[in-house]
Parts: C-alpha cells; sequence; structure tokens
C-alpha cells in the first residue's frame, strides 16, 4: 500500500515534467497589461509606461519620439501584448495538465461520481479559478511577475503544486478506505496477492495516464518553444529602443543569457 501512496503523489509532482522546454530568458520587471497601457513595475513603482503604441513615459515622464521611434515602440508593444498572454496561457495549462492527471487517477480509484472525487473536483476547480483570476483579470488585462522562463512549467507551478500535494495526503485515508472496499471484493486468495495486483494495477493507470497527456505536453512544448524565440526576436526590438531613446538606457525588460 506505501507503492499506492507513493504513485499517487507523484502524480502530484509529474506537472514538474510534462513541458520542461528550456528557455534562457528572463523578465527582469514586473509586467502590467491593460487595454490602454502597458506598465513595466520596478521594486512596486511604474519605471516604463505605454500608453497606446506611441506614447513612452519613463519614470512618469513623457519622452519625445521621432516617427521611426514611434515605428519601433508600437512594434514593441504589440510583441509584449502578444507574448505575455501567451506566458500567462501556457503556464496555466502546464498546471491544469497536472490537475488532469492527478483527478484521473482519484476518479479511477474512488469513482467518477464518488463523493471523494466530487471533493477533489471542487477543490481543483476552486484552484484552476485563482490561478487564472491572479494572473489574467479579463480578457485584456494581464500581470506577469519579474521570471525566469528558463522551465515554463515551473513560473506558476510551485504554490500550486503544493496546495495538491497537501489535498491529496490530507485525503489519501479516504481513497485508502474507497480502496480497500474495492480490494476486499477480489477473488485473490490473500491479502498479500490483493495488494500486488492493486499495486501492479496502480503502475499500469500511471503510465496509460502519461500515454494518454503525452500528445498535450508535446504540443505545450511546441508552444514554449514558440514563445522563447518570440521573446529572443522581442529583446532585439528593446535593444533598439534603448541604443535609440537615451531615457531608456538602463531600461531591460528582456535579458537573455
Amino acid at each position: 500500500m506505501a507503492f499506492f501512496a507513493r504513485s499517487l503523489l507523484a502524480c502530484c509532482l509529474f506537472m514538474s515534467t510534462v513541458n520542461a522546454q528550456q528557455c534562457d530568458i528572463n523578465f527582469n520587471y514586473g509586467v502590467i497589461i491593460d487595454p490602454a497601457h502597458i506598465r513595466m513595475i520596478n521594486k512596486g513603482q511604474t519605471y516604463v509606461q505605454i500608453n497606446g503604441q506611441h506614447q513612452l513615459f519613463v519614470n512618469g515622464r513623457e519622452i519625445s519620439l521621432s516617427n521611426e521611434q514611434k515605428k519601433q515602440l508600437s512594434e514593441y508593444t504589440i510583441g509584449i501584448r502578444a507574448q505575455v498572454p501567451a506566458i500567462v496561457s501556457i503556464a496555466i495549462e502546464g498546471v491544469e495538465l497536472g490537475l488532469k492527471a492527478v483527478n484521473k487517477v482519484i476518479s479511477s480509484l474512488t469513482g467518477e461520481n464518488s463523493a471523494s472525487h466530487q471533493q477533489f473536483q471542487d477543490k481543483f476547480d476552486e484552484m484552476k479559478w485563482r490561478l487564472r483570476s491572479r494572473f489574467n483579470h479579463s480578457d485584456e488585462s494581464y500581470y506577469i511577475a519579474p521570471q525566469d522562463f528558463d522551465d515554463f512549467d515551473e513560473i506558476f507551478a510551485g504554490e500550486f503544486e503544493k496546495e495538491i500535494e497537501t489535498i491529496v495526503t490530507d485525503s489519501v485515508g479516504t481513497i485508502l478506505v474507497a480502496v480497500g472496499e474495492a480490494m476486499t471484493h477480489r477473488e485473490e486468495k490473500s491479502t498479500e496477492q490483493r495488494v500486488e495486483t492493486f499495486d501492479q494495477r496502480i503502475e499500469m493507470m500511471g503510465n496509460d495516464i502519461k500515454l494518454d497527456i503525452s500528445n498535450q505536453a508535446n504540443a505545450l512544448e511546441n508552444k514554449a518553444e514558440i514563445i522563447c524565440a518570440s521573446l529572443i526576436k522581442l529583446n532585439q526590438i528593446e535593444n533598439e529602443l534603448q541604443l535609440g531613446i537615451p531615457a531608456l538606457v538602463d531600461f531591460n525588460l528582456i535579458e537573455t543569457n
């Protein structure tokens, strides 16, 4: 039965291996996007603000721009508005894929319509809602903190991964009761045989889950590659803005290593 507990908790950790696409890029500031503005936040203060696509403020002062600089700023703005939602989306998808794996295990063990499974489902639904509301406040409003994108799946997963582990650990007793009832009705001659058979079932179920979500995991990795390449291109535009606009000489949102 110890193997069962380990297998169940392993599913909680599965999200950490879902989309481990490497992307050696950092965001040095927080970024807030709403329909009218983009703001880069440094130590709780707005450092750079872009109104629309062409109006630039640095430390609260409006910066006069040439037509060419306005064109570059517009391209940069469009890129930020595209990539930040993409980053939020892929991180949320990674966490939800991990939740799907855990949920599938629990429903298989306790029954899809059981009270235990419904309890887990309610907690997971609440967790997904909190995750989305924290980083995606509306269809056009996003927030992302300073981040190291070395592993996309780690952007938001840490605290939620721990919460999933806590939910499962606290409920292992309930799950074991359901498991025990199922094992009692099996036809194996001894308790040892029933345990061995059930452990094998758990192991096979884990393999089935990995196979089931592998296509989605691969799709997330492909998305991560596209985002990473787009951020590298966006960093080139940022470098051009730094060179041409003295007020941005110390500004460095995107850092590539």
